[in-house]
């Protein structure tokens, strides 16, 4: 695989359409707390962590964001979300087909998501544990979140592999900023939020026709338009 040595992938926005779950759970808690949540407050939420999210919130709708109301609005939040995680989630194009490509092809692939473990757990209910040796989520990084390098160097460390021979796939700026940091090349499947082109950064509009072969030329790229 001309280098490659593992394949890095994100979940929410860039496996699963999650991220129209987390929409519905994220404005009912600003509507719970008596406000409601703009589009723009919405989108600069996309790879955020939970307790990011909740300190937002409490902060836009006029609250205090103490240690014990962040706690509480996380809370409020997972439940919510679990619910609406227990249904089967739905694929972005090519996803499927792309991490079973992958497996084929014998190379080690690493979920990297800032959902927590609870959630992450009922996600791959759906997305299906035999696609991934390691699963790194939110709450295992010592509160080191995307964008922060810390996600992707650990995934690396646990596969041990270079990240700088590995490809991440992601759709959001907070996550694309993480894997680069880290060292790997991304391949940035836009959703929600458009993500800036930039250093080993490689554009496509979706993962149909992604495979192992398709990643490993991706090593070695710079930038894409």
């Amino acid at each position: 695989m001309d280098g490659l040595e593992a394949v890095l992938w994100d979940m929410d926005g860039t496996l699963v359409d999650s991220e129209k779950l987390w929409d519905v759970a994220l404005h009912e808690a600003a509507e719970r707390l008596g406000a409601t949540l703009t589009e723009a407050q919405r989108m600069s939420l996309v790879g955020s962590n939970m307790d990011s999210t909740s300190r937002f919130l409490l902060e836009v709708t006029g609250h205090a964001a103490t240690p014990a109301a962040v706690a509480e609005m996380g809370e409020w939040i997972r439940e919510r979300t679990s619910g609406l995680f227990d249904d089967k989630l739905p694929w972005r194009p090519g996803a499927a087909e792309a991490l079973a490509a992958v497996r084929a092809a014998g190379l080690p692939s690493a979920l990297v998501t800032s959902t927590e473990r609870s959630l992450t757990e009922l996600a791959l209910n759906s997305i299906g544990r035999e696609f991934f040796d390691v699963t790194v989520c939110g709450d295992e990084v010592d509160g080191l979140n995307k964008p922060h390098p810390r996600p992707y160097q650990l995934a690396a460390e646990l596969l041990g592999v270079n990240p700088e021979r590995c490809v991440a796939v992601e759709d959001s700026p907070p996550g694309t900023e993480s894997a680069v940091a880290a060292g790997c090349t991304v391949l940035v499947i836009p959703n929600d939020v458009a993500v800036h082109p930039g250093e080993r950064r490689i554009f496509r509009s979706s993962l149909v026709g992604v495979d192992a072969a398709a990643l490993a030329e991706l090593l070695g790229k710079r930038e894409s338009k």
